[in-house]
């Protein structure tokens, strides 16, 4: 009976372990974004929020989605708070991803609720938006997953990008739209061929390496825009791409605009990522490249070539860039402008470690950058009392959040960025 009471009372005294400092984090944002939906996003009793589903033109219309903006946001505040308090809870960790997107999407929805308080947003027009701005990020995720399973970083993509949308309206201004599509192909596939030189042959270093490359093409289209261009505007006056629309498929109430009416480089970058995915998980070349990322050594002793392996596979990833930085002229306004990717591939880069180097998941998260970039469009048009410039922001806070490891931590592939030499 004493031992019983010894042990008991040891029990009772037992060290609590901490909590992840992660899941306090996640469960701490999720209380305040229930605080903020609750005070700042707060709307009239009566307000209602009308998100259009159909837009004049379709063939199957059906009608808009209304709904009450104070209780819908209510509800939000509440299951925000449960989110957040469930983390504090025995357990809640391994609910902490799951729980931390199911409240940014509920967040994103107050958010849209409030902006549309009495007032009405196409939704359709804004989810096909959305598809359209992923459609440069997901093709520059998709060419840093080419290079980074087989061990080569890849910050040069935002160089590559650059590179096929000049030479895209270059090419396309003198020769027509799909010789700039093929130039800016074999522009991006010139790059990725200079990346794998530098870092395979010579191998210096990755990071360096795609800095000069992004520097380079900054500088010297740059150079070209300000000094040729605006003297000879004939280079730079290409017709863009115009959406196809798949028939019957096209009209189908709002899947048909997000999926079977777009452009040619929106098809072209759901076409590659299928591909891809394929390839990569389903084909003898692929299970090779992935080895030659994971450990060279090893392949190299099974009778794998890992220098042209990398070669090869930073070589296409750069004709993939360089078709995604055709959509920036070919695909929306027809023209070159000075450092008119923005940025888009580092994000590229950042929605490739957000789905874990697997194509379908940087599609998922090239997704997501869209959403942002979408949303800060249509709400400058609703003048929601945020300044414009931090509506701007919303791709690189989402950038932020996703690189900060909330999400939960990715591993690379094991010989990410270092050389290596055949013996």
């Amino acid at each position: 009976m004493t031992n019983l009471n010894q042990s008991a009372h040891q029990s009772l005294k037992a060290p609590v372990l901490p909590l992840d400092m992660r899941t306090v984090i996640t469960g701490g944002a999720l209380v305040a974004l229930s605080l903020v939906v609750l005070f700042l996003l707060d709307t009239g009793i009566d307000s209602q929020s009308t998100f259009k589903l159909s837009r004049p033109r379709d063939v199957w219309a059906i009608g808009n989605l209304v709904v009450p903006s104070y209780w819908v946001n209510l509800a939000i505040t509440a299951v925000l708070a449960f989110l957040g308090f469930r983390q504090f809870a025995k357990g809640g960790a391994k609910w902490r991803t799951l729980s931390l997107a199911g409240g940014l999407t509920l967040f994103v929805v107050a958010f849209l609720v409030w902006a549309t308080a009495d007032k009405s947003i196409s939704l359709t027009g804004m989810l096909q938006a959305t598809v359209v701005r992923a459609t440069p990020i997901a093709l520059a995720a998709l060419a840093g997953i080419f290079c980074e399973r087989v061990a080569v970083i890849n910050i040069g993509i935002e160089g590559m990008l650059l590179a096929g949308a000049f030479s895209g309206a270059l090419f396309g201004s003198l020769l027509g739209g799909w010789v700039g599509i093929a130039g800016a192909i074999l522009t991006g596939g010139a790059l990725g061929f200079l990346l794998a030189a530098l870092v395979i042959t010579y191998r210096v270093d990755q990071i360096i390496a795609g800095v000069v490359i992004n520097l380079f093409i900054l500088g010297l289209t740059s150079y070209i825009s300000s000094q040729v261009f605006t003297e000879y505007r004939w280079l730079n006056n290409t017709t863009p791409f115009r959406a196809i629309k798949i028939p019957v498929l096209g009209d189908i109430p709002v899947l048909g605009p997000l999926l079977f009416n777009q452009t040619i480089f929106v098809y072209g970058a759901f076409i590659l990522v299928a591909i891809s995915t394929y390839y990569l998980f389903s084909t003898r070349h692929g299970l090779r490249a992935r080895a030659v990322g994971e450990h060279p050594r090893a392949a190299d002793t099974l009778g794998i070539d890992v220098i042209r392996t990398r070669y090869s596979h930073v070589i296409v990833a750069g004709m993939i860039a360089g078709f995604g930085g055709a959509w920036f002229t070919l695909g929306t306004v027809g023209q070159f402008d000075e450092n008119m990717t923005n940025g888009r591939g580092f994000i590229g880069l950042a929605a490739m470690i957000f789905g874990r180097w697997h194509p379908a998941g940087a599609l998922a998260a090239a997704l997501i950058f869209g959403f942002a970039d979408s949303l800060q469009q249509k709400l400058s048009i609703l003048n929601t009392p945020i300044p414009s410039e931090f509506l701007a922001m919303a791709p690189y806070l989402v950038t932020i959040i996703v690189v900060a490891g909330l999400v939960g931590r990715a591993r690379p592939p094991a010989a990410i960025g270092k050389a290596y030499t055949s013996e």
